[in-house]
């Protein structure tokens, strides 16, 4: 017995030393060799038959990073927004009351037709109601509103120039659009519902085509092609094409549906899809301005850079000499110099290091200094004071509309898609087309562009949101026809932006567009729906 007993003692103790020795091996290969992280050793399969060595092994493992999907708090929103209001170039002191009144006064020659506002003022109390008065009154309040409109685009650039270009944009489509604004709440308060809806549409079209159209034309007398951000301006055209369709659906359930609560269906899906664009809207300010603000800015990485025209020796530019301002030629006719400035400059002032060999790191290039023409006080004074005068004079103008109409010399609308838009429309006009020229078309974009999002995803669901709010019957059903050509300008300007740049033909056949839209709507006599007539 003390032989067999013994014998399974030496078995027992061989079979422990075996398993000791086979987990210290299984310990060495498993375990990370030097200059490896810990994480090697949670690379093993999953499927192995043997338990973890130790329980804590992934407790030495970091916690996953969740800073990314965690909701920024207001020390971050207010960092980035203090990157936005950083001005891009620095800036040299503000002028004096005296001087920033004399830059107001002789800004523009436009400031002339400032003597219209207390003409149209006046021949309002004075003269009667009738047709004809009505006309003098639409006259003179249209030509008052254009250098109001000038106004307004002199302070929007006085304070675009206090931050930086993204929210510079969208204070020229915001404040660009005060006049249309103004002029469509005006007009929904006296229950003006077809100038309304056609003042918006057309609004549309005048940024789409004429507007763009002018950016591309004038940037195209200095540059062969222009290049801008194709993500953003594709970004953009789906916004635009949602918008569309949220004016195309109510059309459609118009001439689809006929049973007694059409109205009332039509009005509800106005209000709910109204509530819904303001929240895609509300998301692209933040898409903007926030998470993807470089995506719009000039230095973006899918910015293709602009070309200029290059001409052979002796060969006439006519587009440099005829169009183009404040141009330099060369010995060789050309706008590319025989040998560049850049190459001119450092070929004699460039000289190696005696003891590297090595040329000496270029020069840093001192940052241009904006000098601005009116202080803060100021601009924002004169904003104040062009508002409430638009906003009196846009009631003259909308008053008159029924008498100007009535002669039967001009359509109704004709007034809400072509003259209110393109009054509305002039600072807009002014500020994208000087940018244009200045190789800023990124900035045209987002003022053209960015205009025309804010008055589809912005202005009209709030002016919904606001005749639900008032009382007044106003829904997403335009006119048929119009809805189908602001379909079709969308669709044109999505052709010709999606390649990335642009040249003077296509700014030529978008201008082209709007004045064939223009004849046509001179001609149409438009379809008064009756579901949006006040009660």
């Amino acid at each position: 017995m003390s032989t067999g007993s013994s014998s399974h003692v030496d078995h027992d103790m061989h079979f422990a030393e075996t398993q000791t020795a086979a987990l210290a091996q299984r310990r060495t290969m498993t375990a990370p060799q030097e200059g490896e992280t810990g994480l090697a050793s949670d690379a093993r399969p999953r499927n192995n038959s043997y338990p973890p060595l130790s329980s804590n092994r992934r407790t030495s493992q970091a916690p996953p990073n969740r800073r990314n999907s965690r909701i920024p708090n207001l020390a971050e929103i207010s960092r980035v927004m203090s990157d936005h209001v950083k001005p891009e170039k620095k800036l040299r002191p503000a002028p004096g009351l005296r001087e920033g009144i004399k830059a107001i006064i002789t800004g523009s020659w436009l400031n002339v037709l400032l003597v219209f506002i207390p003409i149209s003022w006046a021949l309002n109390f004075a003269l009667p109601k009738t047709n004809s008065n009505d006309t003098l009154i639409f006259i003179f309040s249209f030509l008052s509103i254009i250098p109001l409109a000038k106004l307004l685009a002199f302070a929007t650039d006085e304070l675009s120039l206090r931050v930086g270009q993204t929210l510079a944009g969208l204070l020229n489509a915001t404040l660009g659009n005060a006049v249309e604004l103004i002029v469509a709440i005006i007009a929904l308060v006296k229950c003006e519902l077809q100038v309304v809806q056609s003042s918006l549409v057309g609004s549309i079209l005048s940024n789409l085509l004429l507007v763009l159209g002018m950016c591309f034309f004038a940037g195209g007398t200095r540059f062969s092609e222009q290049g801008f951000g194709m993500s953003a301006t594709q970004l953009n055209s789906s916004l635009l094409t949602v918008s569309v369709i949220a004016v195309l659906l109510p059309a459609a359930f118009h001439f689809v549906g006929g049973d007694s609560n059409e109205a009332h269906d039509i009005l509800s899906v106005s209000h709910g899809v109204a509530i819904i664009l303001l929240w895609i809207y509300g998301s692209y300010l933040v898409f903007q301005l926030f998470s993807h603000k470089e995506m719009y800015a000039d230095r973006s990485n899918d910015v293709q850079p602009s070309v200029k025209y290059q001409y052979a020796p002796g060969e006439k530019p006519f587009i440099r000499n005829y169009f183009a301002k404040n141009q330099t030629t060369s010995p060789n006719g050309s706008q590319v110099p025989l040998t560049p400035r850049e190459d001119a400059s450092t070929s004699h002032d460039v000289h190696p290091d005696p003891e590297t060999g090595l040329a000496p790191p270029p020069k840093e290039e001192e940052e241009e200094e904006e000098t601005p023409q009116m202080s803060v006080p100021l601009t924002i004074g004169l904003l104040a004071v062009v508002t409430v005068i638009v906003a009196v004079t846009a009631e003259w103008l909308v008053d008159s509309i029924n008498g100007l109409t009535a002669t039967g010399v001009i359509r109704k609308e004709f007034v809400g898609l072509i003259l209110l838009p393109i009054v509305g429309n002039a600072a807009e006009h002014v500020t994208a087309v000087t940018v244009s020229v200045k190789d800023k078309l990124t900035l045209s974009l987002g003022v053209a562009v960015g205009s025309s999002i804010q008055i589809a995803l912005f202005v009209i669901p709030f002016i919904v949101t606001l005749g639900w709010i008032i009382g007044k019957p106003l829904t997403l059903l335009f006119d048929p026809f119009e809805s189908i050509v602001l379909f079709l300008a969308v669709l044109v300007v999505n052709y010709c932006v999606q390649d990335g740049k642009s040249n003077w033909l296509e700014g030529m056949i978008l201008m082209c567009l709007y004045v064939i839209l223009a004849v046509t709507f001179w001609y149409y006599p438009g379809d008064n729906i009756a579901l949006q007539q006040c009660s």
